[in-house]
């Protein structure tokens, strides 16, 4: 038996900053025994609740089911394990695979490419003596992803349960530059406190991101149900039966968007478009309105929950430009933005004086290399209100 079989045991990789949503999150979807640990999170599910983690998960990276752990004496060693696993107990020579591994602490191999380049030839030459043929490596979109972890020369060899990233949604169609990761824009979204008891709007919505996980949080769609299949698929126990059960019971839970709930805009008729393609690809997302719109022509956006990705110099290469552009933002919020609550990822820290309001609390996220931090703004008040609108 696996190491996975033998206590239920697994490993879910996620962002150092979403470690403690992510426990909670699994604790709701039934994991137990959860332990935070480096890079990620230990816990003991059943196999139906290892499928609903994978399917319903909004800020997990993936689900790793470990095989077989062993102290790595050398690089040679790696291969001499990874030769042991009976890999045609989880694909054959005609799927494709791809190893991915990460090494910390170790005296014994040094570089992660090189730990995962032994792996990968075991796993090779397994089958070569096996059949006679190689199954091939894809890079980019395997069938199966092989997952080998070094920390202080103690070393697992597992299966990607998820089968590839769970950012990966599947819905993004359309993209523009330096879109903001998934899983970050579902973890705004659910430390905003969120829960449609007031509309949600994003004023330079960019590709959708943050809207469309909005749309996917109020009405309970899962985070996979884009997802053509999932690594779990080519474990030795998986049941088909069982994992059809638990997504039809994810399923039923959808429940559909009120009008008026979630709306977007952005200056960019192309960041609109895409947008709206996004959208369509989730049930009700085309009852979300996206208007190209100029935020500094918006006459009001009044007892909103505003969240907003702004540029940070990736998007807008001019510091001049970009200094002048977070000013009006502020300005923005601070004279026609009564009474709502503005959620503000800005990835280029130094902009955010440039604001010129005091944030209520603001907390450190990462997407992808650059280290942001989430601001809270509470904007008070003005006496009138009403529906958003934008001056001719």
């Amino acid at each position: 038996m696996y190491d996975y079989q033998l206590n239920q045991e697994y490993f879910a990789q996620i962002a150092d900053d979403m470690t403690g949503m992510g426990c909670e999150e699994l604790t709701a979807l039934g994991a137990e025994n959860v332990r935070p640990a480096y890079r990620g999170v230990h816990f003991n599910a059943s196999h139906p609740v290892m499928y609903r983690i994978n399917y319903e998960s909004r800020f997990i990276t993936r689900v790793i089911a470990p095989l077989t752990t062993f102290v790595c004496k050398n690089a040679d060693h790696i291969y001499r394990k990874g030769s042991d696993v009976e890999w045609r107990n989880f694909f054959s020579a005609d799927h494709t695979f791809a190893v991915f591994a990460s090494v910390s602490n170790s005296t014994a191999v040094s570089h992660s490419e090189f730990a995962a380049l032994r792996l990968k030839d075991a796993i090779a030459d397994y089958f070569k003596n096996l059949s006679g043929s190689r199954p091939d490596v894809e890079k980019l979109n395997p069938d199966v992803w092989v997952n080998l972890h070094i920390d202080n020369n103690q070393a697992v060899i597992g299966i990607d349960t998820s089968g590839g990233s769970l950012h990966r949604r599947g819905y993004r169609i359309q993209s523009v530059k330096a879109p903001i990761q998934e899983t970050l824009a579902a973890a705004i979204i659910h430390l905003s406190g969120w829960n449609g008891e007031r509309p949600l709007v994003d004023p330079m919505c960019g590709s959708g991101t943050l809207i469309t996980e909005a749309l996917m949080h109020y009405c309970r769609i899962p985070a996979g149900i884009l997802r053509k299949r999932f690594g779990f698929e080519f474990l030795p126990d998986y049941d088909r039966k069982t994992w059809k059960q638990v997504k039809d019971s994810s399923d039923q839970h959808i429940r559909g968007l009120p009008d008026g709930l979630i709306a977007a805009s952005d200056i960019s008729e192309k960041a609109v478009a895409a947008t709206r393609e996004n959208l369509r690809q989730l049930p009700y997302g085309d009852r979300i309105p996206v208007l190209v719109a100029d935020f500094r022509r918006i006459s009001k956006l009044e007892r909103c929950m505003i969240v907003c990705n702004p540029p940070y110099g990736i998007r807008l290469d001019n510091p001049e430009a970009l200094e002048l552009w977070y000013r009006q933002f502020g300005d923005f919020l601070k004279q026609k933005c009564a009474h709502s609550q503005a959620f503000v990822y800005a990835g280029n820290r130094e902009l955010i004086s440039c604001i010129g309001l005091k944030p209520a609390f603001r907390l450190p996220l990462k997407n992808g290399g650059l280290d942001g931090r989430l601001l809270r703004y509470d904007i008070y008040p003005r006496e009138e209100s009403g529906p958003i609108t934008t001056q001719e």
